[in-house]
Order: C-alpha cells, then sequence, then structure tokens
C-alpha cells in the first residue's frame, strides 16, 4: 500500500437533500475522492451533493447495489486507483467522522474487510427499528451456522481492500448488496473484523425500514442470498 494510500468514499442516495450535504461535510479530509451515487432521486440530492464537493454519478435504475456497482464503474476509470473504498450511508445516520477507525485495520494490514458494527457500538434510542435489529441477528447467526462466518452486523458503513472488492465480483443490484459481499469476503479467505460505530435516528423516512414493503423485500433479499451462496457439500 502506497505510503499516502488513496480512500475514496461511495454514498448511495435516493432522495437525501436534507442529509447528503451534512454526511459529505462529516468525511474526514484524508479522503480523495467521495463519489454520490444519485439513485433515481426526485429531489435535488445531486444538485446538493455537487454544492458540497462530491462527484456525482447517476443510476436511474433503483437499488441499493446497483448506485454502488455505478460508482465503482467511475471509480474504475479513473487513472489513479484507490488502496481503500469506503461505503456509507446518505442519511446521516452513520458518523462519517468514524471513517479513520474503519481504515485502521487495512493500514495496519490486519485486515482486508472492516464493518462498522453497530451492535457493539452506541445507538441512538430510536435508530434502529425492531424488525431492523431482529433482521441482522437473524441474519448473522444463518451465516455463522450456514457458513462460519461470525459477524454481528450487516452494517452499511464499511472499509475494504479496493483490490480485494475487485476480486469478490460483487453483482447484486439491491438490498443483497451489503451480505454477499460479507459472504464473498468469508468464502474468499479475507481476513475481516467489526468495529464499534455509533448511530443516531436518520434524517428523513427511511425507505426500507419506513415501509412495510421495504421491510419485506429487503429481508426476503438477505435470506435469499445466504441461500444462494450456500454450498454445504462442497
Amino acid at each position: 500500500m502506497n505510503s499516502r494510500p488513496i480512500i475514496d468514499v461511495i454514498i448511495p442516495a435516493f432522495n437525501e437533500e436534507k442529509s447528503i450535504v451534512k454526511v459529505i461535510g462529516d468525511i474526514p479530509k484524508l479522503v480523495r475522492h467521495v463519489v454520490v451515487a444519485n439513485n433515481n432521486s426526485t429531489d435535488r440530492t445531486a444538485e446538493v451533493a455537487m454544492g458540497g464537493g462530491a462527484q456525482v454519478v447517476f443510476e436511474p435504475q433503483k437499488g441499493y447495489g446497483k448506485a454502488c456497482l455505478t460508482a465503482m464503474e467511475w471509480i474504475k476509470r479513473q487513472e489513479v486507483q484507490p488502496d481503500i473504498l469506503v461505503f456509507l450511508d446518505g442519511d446521516y445516520s452513520d458518523y462519517p467522522e468514524e471513517l479513520a477507525d474503519l481504515i485502521a485495520p487495512i493500514l495496519a494490514n490486519k485486515a482486508d474487510l472492516v464493518i462498522g458494527s453497530r451492535s457493539m457500538g452506541q445507538r441512538e434510542a430510536g435508530s434502529m427499528t425492531f424488525p431492523q435489529v431482529f433482521g441482522n441477528g437473524l441474519a448473522t447467526l444463518l451465516m455463522r451456522w450456514m457458513y462460519g462466518a461470525r459477524f454481528s452486523d450487516l452494517g452499511p458503513f464499511r472499509a475494504i481492500s479496493w483490490s480485494k472488492l475487485l476480486a469478490l465480483g460483487m453483482v447484486d443490484q439491491n438490498f443483497g448488496w451489503t451480505i454477499e459481499m460479507q459472504i464473498k469476503a468469508h468464502q474468499a479467505k479475507l481476513r475481516y473484523l467489526e468495529v464499534p460505530v455509533t448511530y443516531r435516528k436518520r434524517i428523513g423516512v427511511s425507505k426500507v425500514s419506513g415501509t412495510v414493503k421495504g421491510m419485506i423485500g429487503a429481508g426476503y433479499k438477505i435470506i435469499f442470498t445466504i441461500f444462494k451462496y450456500w454450498r454445504p457439500f462442497r
């Protein structure tokens, strides 16, 4: 890794005009590019993000994973590739200033993937709904039983070596993105660990936990993804 590692950040965003500039503003200056993937927003998310100094890419097809993949394609086209990529939500529920804690194990050559665990950290009351807490617990329990993968959260705030991420061959275009990365990292024998992160109530209404349709859709896709990559007889 370079003596001064290159760190890029991807923020998938759908209608986050009220929060996105706060997220961008709290990201440490050690980051090179903040890439906001505007995921078919109908508000001023893109305009506000640009005004905050972010690079904005446009992805009209809705989907968390699709937005991440589009942002990754933009990064691939840069003349100099990053050493580390950080993923972060655009709703201001994460604390961007904790980015240094996430990348530290990678910089120290102790990990390839670091998950910001809300379960291990401090959560503001009401920042996660009961279905979110239950779903996280069930998903991580199934990953442990079926894969032997030890995680406590599917937290969106995460850091990963860019070269290792490319090698995983990520394909999920929506709610299975985070768990696909964790399962594939375990199967590829990457070094992974979790660090506690702080979590607060998001700005605005969640597109997932804020609607019954969103919760059911996310829950189904996460469970589907767990079984999709399970190879018990190999």
